[in-house]
């Protein structure tokens, strides 16, 4: 059933390996570079185990009846993928979508995995029953799964089997009574410090050869040999949360992952040594179809959090009333309601699979992942316009306010008509976070790779387009004249 803040906080106290600047960190819930972020995540749990938030938030489990986490459902209907819709968006304005990979994200995975698991009986029934066991454990538990399923980028000329070092990346050494052996890294570890388990794979094609890296596996946090390598935490050196109101809550990690001979048991295997199985689970079942349209919500809900941010600063600083100005705002929401109405959209217009599970349409999710880079890189250059050397103007801290000169000549010459110094900081700070500081620049790389390279999402937009809705009416003009059509228009 749906689980506490507090406890998934207990949680987290299992003996994982997190090392932060050469250093093991002994306490991911207290460390000042995760605490706060450990506290965001919390939080989404008490909203999600609130009793006035049942209906919205959970649905019944079909094991025991108890309440779980709507993310974990399979849909098999429109008014399903609606029911998720409105649980992700919830869920996603605790953070003002700035939580990518919340825990609803791999959540939605392997609801898509669980809805087809006959693929993965491809590799025998056990696998199968092992996926279904650990999807109804997971979503029981209310765990917290983040995904590490990328190749480190080494020799990216040469296959994982060709490269220079032996089992560089994740992949399984040996097999025995007990489960499967792996060994090497994998990236990118978002919220992997910080979750329960850690579901294992590789999302991109693999060639003849890789088999040993062809897995689906999953690993707890805790595991022995499991160690986690996160980049430099923004948390920890931001001076105040006045100063860096986003750096401090919502910095959700990025990790290395490096399997030191980690033992899987076999409960946990999904998928052994198939090249075929490994790229199926992905888009043969409903997985990467749910997954993608989770973020698309969390992608709206952040993109409409940085439209109020224009809004309030032209408010704030009278620039409202100035007819370009609430132009350019126009534009902005224009931009804006795109993802959501494809979302919208692929929603209503969702078709049901073959295994019986509801599918937001993929030319209209692919369209709007494909847009995603652009939208983003576009609304927070406007945002930029917006403010132009405002943001630049504002004092190193807040702790200004406890000199009595400085605070004075502050109130003095950095304000607007209507807005005093300290709001006028406050909201310019909070913009810098959103578009200026370290935490926004890996929020702009976040979305400009979030599906990896734009030409990948492109080949998705350009495979799901229904492409005889569009040349059925080019073929019906050209076939109404012929170049013996000589005598004029008619």
């Amino acid at each position: 059933m749906t689980r506490s803040g507090e406890e998934y906080v207990a949680s987290l106290s299992d003996g994982r390996t997190v090392i932060v600047d050469g250093e093991r960190v002994e306490d991911v819930s207290t460390h000042p570079a995760f605490a706060a972020s450990v506290a965001s995540v919390a939080q989404l749990y008490d909203v999600s185990n609130d009793p006035a938030n049942r209906e919205l938030m959970t649905y019944e489990s079909p094991s025991d009846g108890r309440p779980v986490n709507l993310s974990w459902l399979i849909p098999r209907s429109k008014e399903d993928l609606r029911a998720r819709r409105l649980a992700t968006e919830h869920w996603a304005k605790q953070s003002f979508g700035l939580f990518g990979r919340s825990p609803d994200h791999v959540a939605s995975f392997f609801a898509g995995f669980a809805g087809a698991s006959d693929w993965f009986a491809k590799g025998g029934q056990a696998y199968a029953d092992n996926l279904i066991r650990y999807y109804e454990q997971a979503r029981d538990e209310d765990l917290y799964l983040s995904y590490a399923i990328i190749h480190p980028q080494v020799d990216r000329m040469k296959a994982p089997h060709e490269q220079s070092i032996k089992h560089l990346y994740a992949s399984i050494v040996e097999e025995n009574d007990n489960g499967v052996v792996i060994r090497g890294a994998q990236m990118l570890g978002t919220g992997s410090a910080i979750s329960n388990h850690v579901f294992v794979s590789c999302i991109l094609p693999l060639p003849k050869g890789s088999e040993d890296y062809a897995i689906s596996v999953s690993v707890p946090c805790g595991a022995r040999g499991l160690r986690m390598y996160p980049r430099r935490l923004y948390a920890e050196g931001a001076t105040s949360r006045f100063d860096y109101p986003l750096s401090t809550q919502f910095d959700e990690t990025d990790s290395l992952l490096v399997f030191d001979d980690v033992l899987v048991p076999w409960e946990n295997v999904f998928v052994n040594r198939d090249i075929d199985i490994t790229a199926a689970q992905f888009h043969e079942t409903a997985a990467h179809n749910l997954g993608n349209t989770q973020a698309q919500i969390r992608f709206y809900v952040k993109l409409k959090f940085i439209l109020g941010l224009a809004r309030k600063l032209a408010e704030s600083s009278g620039t409202i009333q100035s007819r370009s100005n609430q132009l350019d705002l126009g534009e902005l929401a224009a931009r804006v309601s795109v993802p959501e109405g494809m979302v919208l959209g692929a929603e209503e217009s969702a078709s049901i699979d073959e295994n019986g599970v509801a599918r937001p349409n993929p030319q209209l999710l692919y369209a709007a992942m494909t847009l995603q880079p652009r939208l983003y890189q576009e609304i927070i250059f406007t945002l930029r316009e917006m403010t132009g050397g405002g943001m630049i103007e504002v004092p190193s801290s807040n702790l200004v306010w406890n000199d009595p000169v400085s605070s004075s000549d502050y109130e003095r010459h950095v304000r607007w008509p209507e807005v005093g110094s300290r709001d006028r900081v406050q909201l310019l700070k909070l913009i810098w976070d959103i578009v200026g500081s370290e935490f926004a620049s890996r929020a702009f790389q976040y979305e400009m790779f979030y599906a990896g390279s734009n030409s990948v999402v492109k080949g998705r937009s350009f495979g799901g387009y229904p492409w005889a809705d569009a040349t059925d009416l080019v073929d019906e003009c050209l076939s109404g004249y012929s170049s013996e059509d000589l005598s004029g228009p008619t």
